[in-house]
């Protein structure tokens, strides 16, 4: 076995020992790269599989404050994450965008007094300055009610919360932790860690290959996600005082229900509330379930009664029924929660919990829960508990609220702009693909275009508008290394490409992609 510190770009020296060792690769893992290499530490980051392939690709794609979290008083969560909404918008306006949600009164559920009330709550809690405030909305005039059964609903309420490319926003997170000296390793497991002298030893296997190697370093972060307990207890040797609850939420993704850009929030019988959101132009998002998961967290799958469930609990409410043969794709994620001792999966808490354990005197922070949300407060509070064991002070805590990330320097609203520039400097694009384009790099979109003077400086196209120089760019600079990474987490563009489309750029990628 080999040290791996003596192979690594950067200029690593021989035998060095990194301030910071994260092991996940999901929106925790690299949040904290990012903000732990823009303070000047030394950071190494391991996935066993790609970036965001876990927990954090399978989210109802929302930056939202948690509505429902108010009624089990959650209100730390709740402000936490409202206050992180405009935060997040500001800093990648091109992969988050705000939506407004309709929430229809439904007699014999919750009352709409107390809907006001968590929505005037929604509003103040945490210091909304530029989303819309919450308004009454008549369903019987106003055009957010005619997709809604018509005479069953007369009164709901229109409220904000963001939409997120949650795939991108973890590869964005690495990418800028990369570009400020960060070594991110993705197909690479962590097997052991090991207490070696004054430091850890992360003894690593390359998924690929099976070669090992290793890495050292001053102090440990687990952002294992449903695996943090096997991290802490068969790879580190210690036993966990926390324990994780696993809970699955399954989606579904059907043809495009209604004509607006408004998403829905459909309360159930059984207290549940389901979303119902635009999804990628030509389709609509549906979630999500809570059920309590046993299992292999990388086997789980949306099961038949989970899609049902959700089909019912649209057609309570839509005019336009929907059904399980609709359905163009369907996800499920495992949330790694922190075990409350709720009773019941929809109750457990979705705040964070970190367990600090110091074996030796060597550092290890394990995560526990955690929301796409609050990454950002979740890596800064992280940092604050190691910040006695890291040396690095080149910015103050706070700065990745306020510095973009990649490609997310420009106007909260400028990306339809943007594309109009790229269509200008590049008069071959289509609009479809120079609004894709800007919507997912921001402003990096034209170096994905390169300089580009015809549609055959893109060379090849794989299908819809996926061409060889993007997916170029994708392997050279956000760790794409199949078909799969690209079509379902760099993009979504897998609902648009057929199955043959994606097995030939699977091909060219093993032939060209090196």
């Amino acid at each position: 076995m080999t040290d791996l510190s003596n192979d690594l770009p950067h200029g690593d020296r021989p035998g060095r020992v990194f301030d910071l060792a994260i092991i996940g690769g999901g929106i925790n893992g690299c949040g904290i790269a990012r903000d732990a290499a823009g303070r000047g530490n030394s950071v190494f980051l391991c996935e066993m599989n790609d970036l965001a392939s876990g927990t954090s690709s399978w989210s109802s794609k929302l930056i939202h404050g948690g509505l429902r979290y108010l009624e089990y008083y959650e209100f730390r969560l709740v402000r936490e994450a409202l206050m992180e909404r405009e935060v997040l918008w500001q800093i990648a306006p091109h992969i988050i965008r705000p939506l407004r949600f309709v929430l229809p009164h439904h007699a014999g559920l919750r009352p709409a007094w107390l809907l006001r009330l968590g929505l005037f709550m929604y509003d103040y809690l945490g210091g909304r300055r530029l989303l819309p405030a919450t308004r009454t909305v008549d369903l019987a005039r106003d055009p957010v009610g005619k997709p809604l059964v018509p005479g069953r609903f007369t009164k709901g309420f229109e409220y904000s919360d963001c939409f997120v490319d949650d795939a991108r926003l973890v590869v964005l997170n690495a990418r800028d932790a990369a570009d400020r000296g960060a070594v991110i390793r993705t197909r690479t497991r962590a097997v052991e860690a090991r207490r070696l002298d004054d430091c850890w030893q992360v003894i690593l296997e390359d998924t690929s290959t099976g070669a090992q190697n290793s890495i050292k370093a001053r102090a440990l972060v687990n952002a294992g996600g449903p695996w943090v307990e096997d991290v802490l207890t068969r790879r580190a040797g210690i036993n966990a005082k926390a324990k994780v609850r696993l809970v699955q939420g399954s989606h579904i993704v059907v043809p495009r229900l209604y004509e607006h850009d408004h998403a829905y929030t459909f309360q159930n019988g059984d207290g549940r509330v389901v979303f119902v959101i635009p999804f990628q132009n030509d389709f609509t998002l549906i979630g999500t379930t809570d059920r309590d998961y046993d299992g292999d967290p990388s086997k789980v799958k949306a099961s038949a009664e989970e899609i049902a469930y959700l089909c019912q609990s649209v057609n309570d409410y839509l005019a336009k029924p929907v059904k399980p043969e609709d359905v163009a794709w369907a996800y499920a994620g495992v949330r790694p929660l922190y075990d409350d001792g709720a009773s019941e999966a929809k109750a457990a808490t979705r705040d964070y919990v970190f367990e600090f354990d110091a074996p030796g005197g060597l550092p290890l922070l394990s995560i526990f829960g955690g929301k796409i949300t609050t990454y950002r407060r979740l890596s800064e509070e992280a940092l604050e508990r190691l910040e006695k064991y890291l040396p690095g002070k080149a910015k103050p805590a706070g700065w990745t609220g306020t510095t973009p990330l990649p490609g997310g320097d420009l106007d909260v609203s400028a990306a339809p702009a943007l594309a109009d520039e790229l269509i200008r400097d590049h008069s071959f694009l289509s609009r479809a693909l120079a609004l894709r384009l800007a919507h997912a790099y921001g402003t990096r979109a034209r170096k994905v275009l390169d300089n580009a003077a015809s549609a055959a400086d893109l060379g090849r196209l794989f299908g819809d508008t996926l061409t060889e120089r993007e997916v170029r760019y994708l392997i050279a600079h956000e760790f794409a290394r199949s078909a799969e990474d690209i079509v379902w987490r760099r993009s979504k563009l897998g609902l648009r490409l057929s199955p043959s489309e994606v097995k030939a750029l699977d091909d060219w990628i093993v032939t060209h992609g090196g």
